[in-house]
């Protein structure tokens, strides 16, 4: 059996082998709650910034502290176990949109203490709470071309990203976390760019923290945006000895479901993450989506009741209630058996 020596978030799979542990809820739908406007987005510091930056939700860790907080503490209540961190899109490439590539680091820095201040508020010896720093997608794709015209052209490289993800990854270690998450993947290969940086941080460091890896299936062909299927999408990935592979975003409960199937069958030896949206888009509803809390955890009980999953929350459309719901809905219910789990080992202080 594989030793991995953890830095940080060595409870983990421990607790994991206990009972399923509650990932929190959308960062964004809870945001959008706020109606923030142009000027509350900008703050005093960029009151005078050249280009519109309302939208950029993590540019709010420093313009709107008080905001991320607050989101983090409600989700906290709620019973999470696991808080990401407002770093979706707290990358130089996906800043550089906004012209705001330079903040990127200053973003993530302050996003992982704000979630850090959060969790030890909440944090007990019967229930921690572990921050997850999160590393999205970024908006482009190093495997697609954006051209319909020419396939070989690009609007990004591995090598961009990997520098990309390399301080962000280091960012968001020292500001705090316990658990870096790789998530909402599409590309595989911008997956790949972010585990590279990562694991070439921890060789760099000297640290090493758990690791869980989220891929999103877009549609119902059953595959990642870059064509690969489930299957295939863990077998590239699984180099990285994840505490944890799963499944997020685009799709609600219902219809992951048989993704989940898969991706359990085969990752017999790796925990099992799911957080799907709260089904399909619904601009009438409040969340902009159509399930209620009731329905996402119904459904995750289901999955739960079925020996899938270990680690479940939410993701678009999801809300406190929604993660309040989930976590009394598997509360009763024991995590996904492990085989022949590989035996990790927390580094003594």
């Amino acid at each position: 059996m594989k030793q991995i020596i953890y830095t940080r978030g060595g409870q983990l799979p421990a607790l994991l082998a206990q009972r399923i542990l509650i990932l929190d809820g959308a960062m964004g739908t809870m945001i959008q709650r706020f109606k923030l406007s142009e000027a509350q987005y900008r703050g005093e510091r960029f009151m005078d910034f050249h280009k519109d930056v309302k939208g950029n939700n993590e540019l709010l860790s420093l313009s709107r502290p008080e905001v991320i907080r607050d989101i983090h503490e409600s989700y906290l209540a709620a019973g999470a176990d696991l808080i990401e961190t407002n770093t979706f899109g707290a990358t130089s490439v996906a800043q550089a949109d906004y012209d705001m590539a330079e903040l990127a680091v200053e973003m993530n820095l302050a996003s992982a203490r704000i979630a850090r201040a959060a969790c030890d508020k909440f944090s007990t010896p019967e229930k921690p709470r572990f921050v997850v720093g999160a590393l999205g997608p970024t908006p482009k794709t190093a495997s697609i071309s954006p051209d319909v015209n020419d396939a070989g052209a690009r609007n990004t490289s591995f090598e961009e990203l990997r520098k990309a993800y390399y301080e962000q990854t280091e960012a968001l270690v020292k500001g705090g976390s316990d658990v870096l998450m790789v998530e909402t993947i599409f590309d595989t290969l911008n997956a790949k760019a972010a585990l590279f940086a990562i694991d070439e941080y921890f060789e760099d460091s000297g640290e090493r923290l758990p690791l869980i890896i989220s891929g999103t299936v877009t549609d119902a062909s059953g595959r990642i945006l870059s064509g690969q299927t489930v299957t295939a999408f863990w077998h590239s990935v699984r180099h990285a000895d994840p505490l944890a592979i799963g499944l997020n975003c685009a799709l609600g409960a219902a219809l992951m479901r048989p993704y989940i199937q898969e991706l359990a069958k085969a990752a017999p030896d790796t925990f099992i993450s799911c957080y799907p949206n709260a089904g399909l888009p619904n601009p009438m509803s409040d969340t902009g989506f159509d399930e209620t809390p009731d329905v996402t955890s119904r459904l995750l009980h289901e999955f739960a009741a079925e020996g899938l999953v270990n680690i479940v929350g939410g993701c678009c459309g999801t809300t406190p209630d929604h993660i309040e719901a989930i976590a009394h809905a598997v509360a009763p219910l024991p995590g996904r058996a492990v085989q022949q789990r590989r035996l990790f080992y927390r580094q003594a202080a």
